[in-house]
């Protein structure tokens, strides 16, 4: 029978140097290249509470930089500094009456040619509605390009956008002109027609207090002129046929008539005619202009025309807006409203041919 070996207890010069021997030896690691040796539990374990510490800095930075990209994103979107996405069928382009009355079919192909070779340089501008949609503010032009382009190309059915919070009537029709403005000049008419809209709106008090805001940039002498071409609209805006092609010669001298009583003279030479262009249009103005130049002037009569009224826009509970405007020969009735077919239409006029017959 073996004798049993007795085992004692190494001293602790043995234990050193058992460990200088396991320091001395390669990793058993084969991914731990170019290693001569195993670091110590003690080593790995503070190399891992370092790499721990610097990890959570590194959280606290990322944390810290995205708080403030979210709080600079947020104060952006609250400024209408934020552009989004925004599909075309979700946008109303009559939320505002245009100030511009037609489009230049020659720009807008130019337009459509330049957004499809380099993207839209500049989002319209729009506003949240109660039913969830967008009004459009001003970009009437680039959302006409884009959904041109989106009946037979594709990438078109959405158009960035400004959100502007908080944008009342009066700002958004300021936004409006300012941009169309600098853009693309308004014709005299049509600078003197938007005012006379927005008043009837009820957006302004008056037409004077419209042109002055709306142009509160224009000199003092072009916010009058302004006024003179609202007076035109008020007085022939129904009977005109082609009143951009007014100059702005033209179009002081009909004030001038207007504010002199010539009114019911230029209402009936126009009324009458039936002019194919804007020069056989003038000509009968000019006739007209002419009789009243014949004609004994009363100096009891002057100041704006008023004869024809722009009764109060109304908001529909359904959707869209109804208003009308009363001249001595006749009610234009301005009804926008989207989803109407020519049935509609025509139980609307019947509701009023009863309604007359029965006053008759």
């Amino acid at each position: 029978m073996a004798k049993r070996r007795r085992l004692i207890a190494p001293d602790a010069s043995e234990i050193e140097a058992l460990d200088e021997g396991f320091a001395a030896k390669p990793s058993v690691n084969p991914f731990e290249t170019g290693q001569k040796s195993a670091p110590p539990i003690a080593k790995v374990s503070a190399e891992t509470a370092k790499l721990r510490g610097m990890a959570a800095v590194t959280d606290r930075v990322e944390l810290a930089r995205d708080k403030a990209d979210a709080n600079k994103w947020r104060d952006a979107e609250n400024a209408g500094q934020a552009v989004r996405q925004i599909p075309l069928a979700e946008i109303d382009r009559d939320y505002l009456r245009r100030d511009r009355m037609q489009v230049d079919e020659e720009e807008l192909q130019e337009l459509i040619a330049s957004i499809q070779s380099h993207g839209l340089r500049s989002p319209v501008e729009v506003v949240a509605l109660e039913d969830g949609r967008y009004g459009l503010v001003s970009g009437f032009r680039r959302l006409e390009a884009f959904a041109r382009l989106n009946l037979n190309r594709d990438g078109f059915s959405e158009i960035p956008a400004f959100l502007r919070q908080g944008t009342d009537s009066a700002t958004a029709y300021v936004s409006m002109i300012e941009e169309n403005e600098l853009r693309a000049n308004l014709t005299p008419y049509e600078r003197g027609r938007i005012a006379v809209l927005v008043a009837g709106q009820g957006v302004f008090a008056s037409v004077e207090e419209a042109v002055d805001t709306l142009f509160a940039a224009a000199s003092k002498a072009k916010r009058s002129k302004v006024r003179s071409f609202a007076a035109v609209h008020e007085g022939l805006g129904d009977l005109l046929r082609h009143p951009n092609a007014m100059s702005e010669k033209a179009g002081l001298k009909i004030a001038a008539a207007l504010r002199a009583g010539g009114q019911a003279v230029l209402r009936r030479a126009l009324g009458t005619a039936d002019p194919d262009n804007e020069r056989d249009e003038w000509r009968v103005i000019e006739a007209a202009l002419a009789e009243l130049e014949a004609t004994p002037k009363d100096k009891a009569r002057g100041g704006r025309p008023r004869q024809v009224t722009q009764l109060q826009t109304r908001s529909l509970a359904s959707g869209g807006e109804l208003g009308a405007e009363v001249s001595p020969k006749g009610v234009r009735i301005d009804l926008k409203r989207a989803n109407l077919d020519v049935d509609d239409v025509e139980r609307l006029l019947e509701a009023i041919e009863k309604h007359l017959l029965a006053e008759g």
